[in-house]
Formats: structure tokens, sequence, C-alpha cells
């Protein structure tokens, strides 16, 4: 292994965000993400060349899609010598396929690569039950007529072929993610008021960065649309307060909502990177850089809250690099639930979670609120579960270079109780 080197990132692309069951609805995983490889691939003028890696993934994948990165590779207009490894992470996925590839350009394996995901939960996996599964595998395992029938007919129901849709409740716990985040509101005392603020924010800021051209570059038209469909700027803290609580329905303490939660969607990014070497003689502008990054995960089945564990990646992170929470000119928090980035910055700030839970002397402390998710983040554009990551990479870029300098936090939640956190610097 060679010493480590800077990974530069170059930039990136995505295809808008929308609602599922509209615009991309009969698209599935494959074809979303060979659309938004393509698309990289056109801007970056890099037909036919070979890149050291391609690592994409998806959530929710039909079995088919077993080899998803690699057969997006072969329809991107790239080398077929290019490799592809398709990887998941719940919601970190896409992150996590940016930081597949960064380590290797790191420590000098390959000099380029893309990183990336899609999903679709309009075309989601749907499968046979067990008892039928099983009884369709005794009968391509009988070898007589008699053995045939008795797999076929032996204790049959009719409700065999009742089918099984993709759980949305974390199997050790049997609670949804909403769930989960209604628990952790009422833990850290978040109000829905504060909930729905943080939602009206996302949606005006997202807006604004579209009026002033911010997306115009890394949002590319897709299906007939060109931004993306969840965007309401003519939402307003009124019409969000009438909606009512998706999880806790029964309490009269829920808090969270349709329109402080983000909506079930489709959609593809994708980001590269490059050794900046690799960059000067391809002649690309480096934008900005991914300096480190930290996976974490915590004991949400003894009741740390599922979707902390970014609180103790950027914990880490931060003591590796020997920065503050302050010492960000940005803050990319995935905002899965508006309650979840609200949770993550109060445990930030309390002394007793740090003390006790991170091992920290004290409190993170607070941070600059007017930097948190300038450009609009998840509840205003959309969560396809893989194409986060790549989306909120390409953003941070992107705002370095137009400040010229600086530092971004990015923090991303995922299902399983885990974290992944990344610094982005210029």
């Amino acid at each position: 292994m060679s010493s480590t080197r800077r990974v530069a990132i170059l930039g990136g692309v995505r295809i808008p965000f929308c609602r599922n069951n509209t615009a991309y609805f009969d698209v599935g995983n494959l074809g979303l993400s060979t659309v938004v490889l393509g698309g990289l691939v056109e801007k970056f003028q890099l037909q036919g060349q070979i890149l050291g890696e391609v690592a994409m993934g998806a959530v929710l994948k039909h079995s088919s899609d077993f080899n998803l990165a690699r057969e997006a590779t072969l329809s991107s207009g790239l080398s077929p010598h290019t490799p592809g490894i398709t990887i998941t992470r719940a919601c970190g996925t896409g992150l996590d396929a940016l930081i597949t590839v960064a380590n290797k350009i790191a420590v000098g394996q390959i000099e380029a690569g893309i990183g990336g995901g899609s999903d679709t939960t309009s075309d989601v996996p749907i499968a046979v039950s067990k008892k039928l599964r099983r009884r369709l595998l005794d009968l391509n395992r009988a070898r007589t007529l008699g053995e045939r029938i008795k797999a076929a007919l032996k204790g049959f129901s009719l409700g065999e072929f009742k089918p099984e849709f993709p759980g949305v409740a974390e199997p050790r716990t049997g609670k949804s993610m909403g769930e989960s985040c209604e628990d952790m509101a009422k833990t850290w005392g978040i109000t829905r008021e504060d909930q729905d603020r943080l939602a009206y924010e996302s949606h005006q800021k997202a807006a604004a960065a579209y009026t002033r051209g911010f997306f115009s570059d890394l949002v590319m038209p897709f299906r007939g649309l060109e931004r993306d469909n969840i965007l309401r700027p003519d939402t307003s803290l009124e019409k969000l307060a009438t909606l009512k609580p998706a999880f806790d329905k029964r309490s009269g303490k829920g808090t969270l909502t349709a329109g402080n939660s983000t909506n079930l969607s489709d959609g593809a990014s994708a980001a590269l990177l490059a050794s900046e070497d690799w960059a000067k003689a391809n002649g690309k502008e480096i934008q900005a850089y991914l300096a480190d990054a930290q996976v974490a995960a915590i004991d949400f089945v003894g009741g740390e809250g599922l979707l902390m564990a970014p609180a103790w990646a950027v914990a880490q992170l931060l003591k590796r690099n020997n920065l503050k929470l302050q010492d960000f000119d940005f803050y990319e928090i995935h905002e899965a639930f508006a309650a979840q980035v609200l949770c993550t910055l109060k445990a930030w700030e309390s002394e007793e979670f740090c003390k006790t839970k991170l091992g920290m002397e004290g409190a993170l402390g607070a941070i600059d609120r007017s930097k948190l998710n300038v450009v609009g983040s998840s509840l205003a554009l959309g969560h396809p579960f893989a194409a986060t990551g790549a989306r909120i990479v390409a953003t941070a870029a992107k705002l370095l270079k137009e400040k010229g300098q600086g530092r971004v936090l990015i923090s991303i939640c995922t299902a399983g109780g885990m974290g992944v956190a990344a610094i982005v610097e210029r």
C-alpha cells in the first residue's frame, strides 16, 4: 500500500427526485442507475474511458439487480473494462459507495471512480409467501409423478398465494423508522412546531436555490421533469400545522406528519472522484476534496434511538481530525425526518449525553443554524434511499466551489441503528 493521497470531488449529477408512483413508476433501479451514470459520463466527457471502479447501490432491489452497478456501467458509455460493485447500507448507501471509491483512490489502487445509488419505491420487490416458495422448491426437487403430486397438494391452502411486500419495520423491534423517530422526539422533547419549521425552511431554501440556478448543472432533466416534484415552494407553517400525525395516531402526542417526514420517492444520483494527478491529466476541475469519513452503529434495541448513530459518527470523526463541531462553513444533515435532525442537534448540545454516551469531556455544542442545509435537503427534495449520499456530496462540493474555500460536515442516519458522516473541504 502506498501512502494516502487527497481524493478530489470533480462533481456530480442526479435526476429530479419524484414521489413514488409518478414519473418513474415503471423505470426500476437498473434504468434509474443507467440514466444517471450516462448523464455523468456525458457531463464529464468520459465516453469510452476506463475508470477504476463504479460503486452503486440500492436499498429496495430485485434479486435480478444483484449486479446492479456492473450492468448500469455496461450501459453508461464507459469502457466495458470498468468494473462495478453493488453495495448497500440503507440510507447511507450512496455516501458509502463514494467512501469505497475514495478509499481506493487514497491508497493508490485506482485513479478515478464513480459512486452513487438509486432507489424506487414504485417498483419494489414482491415475493411469494414462504410456504409457496418452499412448495415450489419441493416441486422442482421432485423426480417422480407421485413426488410432484405430494409436493403440489400436501397441506395446500389458497392463503399461500398472498404476496409478501418489503417490510418497513426493524426486524429486531417491529417498529417502523417513523415510529422509532416518534420515540426519539418524545425522549428529546422535540416539538411539532419546531419540526414543521425545519420542514418549511427546507422547502423555502430549496426553492430559492432552484431560482438562483444552483441546481442547473447538478440536476439533469428526465421523464419530463426538470426539478423535484416533491418540492412545495408554496407550503406554509399554517398548511403544515393542519396535517395529522402519521405514525403515533392514537396517543394524542404524535408530532411526525407527512409534512415533516420524507416522502417515499424515486431517483438516482452519482458523483465523480479522482486523484489530483488524474484530474490534472484529464483537464478536470477540482471542486473540493473528500477529506475523511466515519461510520458508527448503536444499540438501538437497548434504547439508544434508532436514528441517533450520526451523533456518534460525527463525534468520532471530529476527534480524529482534531476539529470542533463549529469548525464548518456548511452542515449537510440528511433530513430523514425533521425530528431526527433536531434530536441530533440537541444531543450534541447536551453535556450529559456527550459525556455518558460519546465519552467526551463536555458537549460538542450548538451549530450556526444559518449554515444548515442551506439549499434545502431531503424533506423538500426527496429521499430515494441510496441516492441521497451522492446528492449531498455533490451539493457540498459545489457550495465550497462557490465560496472558494471552507469545510462541510455531512451526516446521514440509516436503518439498523447506523450513521455515516464525512468531511468535505476546499
